[in-house]
């Protein structure tokens, strides 16, 4: 016969929903960090590549002449980079001029610049990285026209 008491019977799994749910809870939550941070690092790397090569592209073709474009578009890239923290050594700048290759202001020319960015995984050690450290490439381009009164300036 059972007994009528008020109190339901105590079985040997009380409480354990609570370890259930924090340890199901830091499996799921430490790579769902882990991803949101290196998608904050990899969307930070694409602006920084796509903003460096829009500015050096119109350094490149408002310039008076090639040389002094070539130093400003230097410097917008190194500006644009360290703007979002990358190394000027995780970068990789490449331009080309059209229908001159080494004259990049020429007047009615196309100037097209990519700029490629090495991106680190973030709170990746050292010692995982056997050969090279991790890194997934990310690459930003840009093509400016240079003005038709290019000569006259």
């Amino acid at each position: 016969m059972r007994s009528s008491s008020p109190r339901p019977e105590r079985r040997g799994d009380d409480g354990s929903a609570a370890v259930e749910f924090l340890t199901l809870g830091v499996l799921l939550l430490v790579p769902l960090v882990y991803l949101v941070l290196t998608l904050g690092a990899l969307q930070g790397a694409a602006f920084a590549a796509e903003g460096a090569a829009r500015q050096a592209a119109r350094a490149l073709v408002t310039a008076p002449d090639d040389a002094t474009g070539r130093v400003r578009a230097a410097a917008a890239v190194r500006v644009a980079l360290d703007d979002w923290r990358i190394a000027p050594d995780a970068s990789a700048v490449a331009v080309s001029c059209t229908p001159v290759p080494a004259d990049c202001a020429t007047a009615r020319g196309t100037v097209r610049v990519a700029v490629r960015v090495a991106v680190a995984l973030p709170l990746l050690p050292r010692a995982l990285a056997v050969d090279a450290p991790a890194t997934i490439p990310v690459q930003g381009s840009a093509v400016q026209r240079v003005s038709m009164f290019q000569a006259a300036r």
